[in-house]
């Protein structure tokens, strides 16, 4: 959108309603334009090492809520020895970089660095603590600190219960933060945790590392809880990589289902990439709505629902004209604020991002209430749809705001 077409913005208007009206999406255009927006936003990468069996697939499933075969039907391959998770696939809001098979293939993590380097991310090393062998694990993580001394690294010890004595609980609550560990830890699982974090003692780098003991088990297991220690792991990874990934990945509040939860991951991936457009110097709305109608047309697909002409007419109508315009005003005010020497360049961009995610969030979250009434054969009220995009517009604000703080 150029600043000459404001003086018609009316004219506009119509054609963001005929992108979501009548769709026809330049696919090769979009791309492109979402390649730009992923360098203004990079994508988080959390890079797991460590070796088969301890754990890694489960601290991704804790992390995303998403169960094990999803993760394992997500994974796609990037370098020889390693493979990425994006969740969700078609906007991630984190990747996850697996490194397999440490210990049992010789590995050069030199792809993987490279894989790495130009992107925002955190070494998330992962240990079995009842497995004594891990020098496969410290060689990889001192190439990589030796390379890299500024990067964060956290290791996570698991599968604490394998360490338990008989009939062993969980100590509740966490005592794992304490320093010393305290003694109500079972002797052989203190010794253990131990001597795992003194042999890492000597790793290069300057940011220290950081130790999580968690056991994240399955409910047939009969440990309670089953995601033991995963809001201390949250805590680390958010002061360690503070993009605000807990709210995210989890919501602003507990998550009802599992539609919800998915749906929920959906709605920032898509924010963020519009967001990500909208921190651009130049842009072209329409692909901002373009990115919207995507966001709209998978949430309808997710709940089962028909997003034809008749669909988003009456989407569109019961959210009223009154949020048509507080729509419009914010697109157009971005545009404007960029046009403004000296400012348009740090208040604009931060502005533009802000704006295009957080409409683009409200306008999820807003569907996903309107497709579970619609799924539920119940009706929709109009007075309900606008309230939630309205507070979605605040929450949506707040959550970009984490992202763009860590950016």
């Amino acid at each position: 959108m150029k600043f000459d077409n404001l003086r018609n913005w009316p004219e506009y208007w119509k054609q963001l309603q005929s992108v979501l009206l009548e769709p026809k999406v330049d696919e090769a255009a979009l791309e492109s334009s979402l390649r730009e927006a992923r360098k203004r936003l990079p994508l988080p990468v959390l890079w797991l090492i460590g070796k088969a069996q301890a754990g890694k697939t489960s601290i991704i499933r804790a992390l995303t809520g998403n169960e094990a075969a999803e993760i394992g039907n997500g994974f796609q391959p990037c370098t020889r020895h390693s493979r990425f998770y994006d969740c969700p696939g078609e906007m991630p809001v984190v990747r996850f970089l697996d490194t397999r098979g440490l210990g049992e293939v010789a590995y050069d993590p030199t792809d993987d660095i490279h894989y790495c380097e130009s992107q925002a991310h955190l070494l998330l090393a992962v240990m079995k603590v009842a497995d004594v062998h891990q020098e496969s694990v410290y060689q990889v993580l001192r190439t990589v600190r030796q390379r890299h001394p500024e990067w964060p690294l956290l290791i996570v010890q698991t599968g604490l219960h394998e360490l338990y004595p008989a009939d062993g609980r969980h100590i509740c609550p966490w005592p794992y933060g304490e320093e010393p560990l305290p003694n109500t830890i079972p002797l052989e699982l203190r010794r253990a945790l131990l001597a795992q974090r003194t042999a890492a003692e000597k790793l290069p780098g300057y940011i220290p590392v950081r130790w999580i003991a968690v056991d994240l088990t399955l409910p047939e297991d009969g440990y309670d809880p089953a995601d033991y220690g995963l809001e201390a792991l949250w805590q680390a990874i958010e002061s360690l990589l503070p993009f605000g990934l807990q709210h995210q990945l989890t919501s602003e509040k507990e998550v009802r289902d599992l539609y919800e939860r998915t749906a929920h991951q959906h709605i920032v991936g898509y924010s963020l990439a519009a967001a990500g457009l909208g921190a651009l110097p130049v842009v072209d709305l329409v692909a901002v709505s373009t990115v919207q109608a995507k966001l709209l047309h998978g949430l309808a697909v997710l709940y089962g629902q028909r997003w034809d002409k008749r669909t988003i007419t009456e989407f569109l109508t019961l959210l009223g004209a009154g949020i048509a315009s507080s729509y419009l005003a914010r697109l157009v005010g971005r545009v404007v604020t960029k046009v403004i020497p000296v400012l348009g360049q740090t208040a604009g961009a931060v502005w533009g991002a802000s704006s295009s995610g957080a409409t683009t969030y409200a306008l999820g979250k807003a569907a996903v209430y309107f497709f579970t009434r619609r799924k539920n054969g119940l009706n929709v009220d109009p007075e309900t749809l606008r309230r939630i995009y309205m507070e979605a517009l605040e929450s949506g604000a707040s959550l970009l705001k984490e992202r763009l703080r860590g950016k």
